[in-house]
């Protein structure tokens, strides 16, 4: 049993959700579970009316007829005239409804909560995952729609819940190993779960990933596919420097590092459920099946020390906090994480001295109240519009002078701030945001661009190749 998801790109109009059908086809004796995302830039638009209807501007409307037309044009493209096209109709018709009163109560209110924010930006997997399994059935692929809601029970925890995975995996078995063992394939709606109360959540954009690997850590899959419209994981993104490369295999705490710091590819959050299930995870383009792809597993080949990929994160606030009365005390900083605690922020990177702690954080709406907390331990200095630059590979702290040719060729570009990271496979730093993108080319070029200094590429496989090791890989310690 494998899970395939398909992205937005991946199902945003007739002609590729043809591809995804005829890509589960060919997988299944795989046996596979499809995970589906909204149409490409539906969930903007819907997030986009919301706003709108908050500010009482009738152009709310406009975004509903256009979501209906976007959905009204897939289905006719897809299906013949007849009973199945008039019930995707009639679907799309009672979900337009379901918007348009959600609009309605925002515009009457005045108010537009995080509750109400995710049911609608769910709309958009709802109404895709309908479309998507008709399309496959008059294919001639079964197949049956599952809506998310039904499957994965989250936290209260609106715009970015927690699924809790004793639940959601007795509930993911319970609906979807029956259809599966029908020779059906189920397919299910991303991005989106439910409360224990049935009240609709989202798991955070990009949530659709995160989906995938939740079904897939519930289930006895053997691979979680996860297919987009690009190549794969590359050095860096080919929109900034067009000489990236494509990684054919990464490992998890690579590939982790990666999407936290920017690469876009993978959402983090996909990471954990495979990580704790050690199942690997292949990266693959609906729009180039033949490519082969990056595989993200526990077990890699070799490239010690040398640099992987790059990738950087922009929006960065730097929190310097200095207090000469912290050297030799004890519990200075446990009062400072108790204030990012305090105000569920997260932090990216630390780096301390014996009187001062310099810290990442990328949430600015809460960044004024943690200053003000902050003010009381000691003084303060916020820097903002600041870039995190992640340099990621493996086995950097046994290679001796990796860091003076990180900066060497970054001498001319003033850094900040510089951690390194204890899963040792993550070399971090913080510049000027406006400096963020020549100091990538410098370093991409310094490391990858140079052949004689490029790691050596691990063997390229073919497609066949690729989907057979995702379906069968080897066992923990082969």
């Amino acid at each position: 049993m494998i899970v395939m998801k398909f992205g937005g790109t991946s199902v945003g109009s007739a002609e590729r959700i043809e591809t995804v059908v005829k890509l589960v086809r060919d997988r299944l004796p795989l046996r596979p579970v499809v995970v589906v995302s909204a149409l490409s830039r539906v969930t903007d638009l819907l997030i986009r009316g919301a706003e709108l209807a908050l500010e009482r501007d009738p152009a709310a409307e406009t975004v509903v007829a256009e979501v209906k037309a976007r959905h009204r044009e897939a289905v006719a493209d897809l299906m013949p005239a007849g009973g199945v096209r008039l019930k995707l109709f009639a679907h799309i018709t009672a979900l337009i409804t379901e918007l348009r009163a959600f609009y309605t109560g925002v515009h009457n209110l005045g108010e537009l909560t995080p509750r109400t924010l995710d049911a609608i930006s769910g709309l958009g997997e709802r109404l895709s995952c309908e479309i998507v399994a008709a399309a496959m059935a008059e294919r001639g692929v079964p197949a049956q729609p599952v809506d998310a809601r039904s499957l994965i029970v989250t936290t209260e925890d609106f715009g970015k819940a927690t699924p809790l995975m004793e639940e959601t995996t007795a509930q993911v078995r319970e609906r979807l190993l029956p259809i599966v063992q029908q020779n059906v394939v189920p397919v299910v709606s991303g991005f989106i779960g439910a409360t224990r109360r049935g009240i609709a959540t989202t798991l955070g954009r990009g949530g659709s990933d995160y989906s995938a690997a939740i079904i897939g850590a519930a289930l006895p899959v053997e691979a979680i596919q996860i297919w987009t419209d690009v190549d794969g994981m590359m050095t860096v993104d080919p929109k900034l420097v067009p000489q990236a490369t494509v990684l054919h295999e990464v490992s998890f705490e690579e590939a982790a590092e990666l999407a936290y710091f920017g690469a876009k590819v993978l959402h983090p959050a996909t990471i954990r459920p495979a990580v704790e299930k050690g199942i690997p995870v292949g990266i693959l383009n609906t729009m180039n099946p033949e490519a082969v792809g990056t595989l993200v597993t526990a077990r890699v080949g070799n490239s010690t020390g040398e640099p992987r990929a790059i990738a950087f994160k922009k929006g960065i606030s730097v929190i310097l906090i200095s207090q000469p009365r912290m050297l030799m005390a004890y519990g200075f900083t446990a009062r400072v994480f108790e204030v990012f605690d305090r105000h569920k922020t997260a932090v990216d990177l630390i780096a301390t001295s014996e009187v001062s702690i310099s810290l990442t954080v990328d949430d600015p709406e809460r960044l004024p109240a943690i200053e003000a907390d902050l003010a009381a331990l000691g003084e303060v200095k916020v820097l903002r519009g600041m870039a995190i630059i992640s340099v990621v590979g493996r086995g950097f702290v046994r290679q001796a002078g990796l860091a003076a040719r990180i900066f060497q060729c970054l001498r001319d570009i003033n850094v900040v701030m510089i951690s390194f990271g204890a899963s040792d496979v993550n070399v971090s730093f913080v510049v000027n945001q406006d400096k963020a993108e020549e100091a990538v080319r410098l370093l991409h070029k310094e490391f990858f661009e140079n052949q004689s200094q490029r790691p050596p590429l691990l063997r390229k496989e073919s497609p066949e190749d690729l989907t057979l090791r995702l379906a069968n890989p080897l066992p923990p310690g082969a």
